[in-house]
């Protein structure tokens, strides 16, 4: 069985072979798995954008080794599986680095169903997805306009629109929204400039007594063993913070 390796979100589709016998659950969620029964390739494809979406990161808020985990463990059951990274995240060659564009993020999902469905092994009238933590969000967005995204499921789903409206619990009100709108449009007259990039959000890097209690989730898998990375481009006091022009 082969898996095809990116990251954040994978997408699936059947092929008419039998599924490959199951590696033992014990494993449980060991997030850098690998199976003996799949094999993995790197790869490359181009979105609509002229973007190579490209390989192993994370968006910000979803790590690498939880969509390849998803991955495998699906490759395993006989479908053949991409995890991949959205434009201008981890292997994925497009500027600027960490910028948060959905519109170009649900492209890059629709660039990969078009990689799978060009497979002459592949059904095209079976491909799905399974997006994971914020990429949950986006692939909805993507599944919204394109139908050859035939079935989607989500594990640990994070309304990423809503959370950069209101505020992790709605504790952002409207004139800090319109706040944080001009502190971004602001800092483009300083990047288009010349000047440094800036980055925000993202896993804290030091837990505090104030921390709030779903940064300290994020903080147990980010900034821990369980799924710390740091991709060949990024550097790890840039991993899971964007942009703040973006």
């Amino acid at each position: 069985m082969t898996i095809f390796t990116f990251a954040s979100t994978a997408l699936i589709a059947a092929i008419q072979i039998p599924p490959a016998a199951t590696q033992n659950t014990s494993h449980g969620a060991n997030n850098f798995y690998r199976s003996d029964n799949v094999t993995m390739h790197r790869i490359t494809f181009p979105s609509q954008y002229q973007m190579n979406v490209a390989e192993i990161s994370s968006y910000p808020t979803t790590s690498i080794e939880s969509a390849n985990l998803y991955a495998t463990k699906m490759a395993e059951q006989g479908f053949v599986t991409i995890s991949i990274d959205v434009s201008f995240w981890g292997g994925s060659d497009d500027e600027t680095r960490n910028a948060v564009l959905p519109d170009v993020y649900a492209e890059s999902f629709s660039a990969a169903v078009d990689y799978l469905g060009l497979q002459d092994y592949i059904d095209r009238e079976r491909i799905g997805a399974i997006g994971i933590c914020g990429s949950g969000s986006f692939i909805l967005s993507a599944v919204k306009i394109d139908p050859r995204i035939k079935a989607i499921a989500t594990a640990s789903m994070y309304d990423m629109g809503a959370v950069s409206r209101n505020g992790l619990q709605r504790s952002q009100s409207v004139e800090q929204r319109k706040q944080v709108i001009a502190t971004a449009a602001e800092q483009r007259w300083v990047e288009v400039s010349g000047g440094e990039t800036e980055y925000t959000g993202g896993t804290p890097h030091v837990l505090t007594i104030e921390t709030d209690p779903v940064l300290r989730e994020f903080y147990d898998f980010y900034r821990t063993s369980r799924g710390d990375f740091t991709p060949a481009r990024s550097a790890p006091n840039l991993t899971t913070h964007p942009t703040l022009s973006s």
